[in-house]
């Protein structure tokens, strides 16, 4: 239990009660700004993580990603979950895949991708599972209940 961040929740006898957050940290990657930030606050209000990263290019992303792996507390810096837009110009949510599976072990252990997308295309899907990071699919703007059912 050492290390967990802790919220309070209020149970059925209204006692605050502490309980640790769900996820040390998320990433959103999307390049529509305001897509970004409703899932950024959509994620605050379920209380999940107390660190969000967001970028609105998958180059940036992975940049960053390349950067925390140099530093000596990357497990503790890196995020737990990726939000991954797949719609996005210059790298795609797919080219970031190819990207993000160059990276070392330890990032690639650390990160588990949810896929993000407004398209209803089937391909997107099935290419998606071709990818062992990535752990679910979610139409976006995320929901609060699809943010307390990831199970990452």
């Amino acid at each position: 239990m050492e290390n967990q961040l802790i919220r309070p929740i209020f149970n059925m006898t209204n006692k605050i009660t502490m309980s640790p957050r769900k996820y040390r940290a998320v990433m959103l990657i999307d390049d529509n700004e305001i897509d970004n930030l409703i899932n950024q606050k959509m994620i605050e209000a379920a209380s999940i993580t107390d660190n969000i990263y967001t970028h609105t290019g998958a180059k940036s992303a992975i940049e960053f990603l390349k950067n925390m792996e140099k530093m000596d507390v990357a497990e503790k810096v890196l995020p737990d979950v990726i939000f991954l837009d797949i719609d996005m110009p210059l790298m795609d949510g797919f080219q970031f895949l190819d990207e993000f599976e160059n990276l070392s072990q330890l990032t690639r252990k650390k990160c588990r991708i949810v896929m993000l997308t407004s398209s209803i295309n089937p391909q997107d899907f099935n290419r998606s599972k071709k990818y062992s990071n990535v752990k679910m699919y979610l139409n976006k703007p995320l929901s609060h209940d699809s943010i307390l059912k990831i199970d990452v």
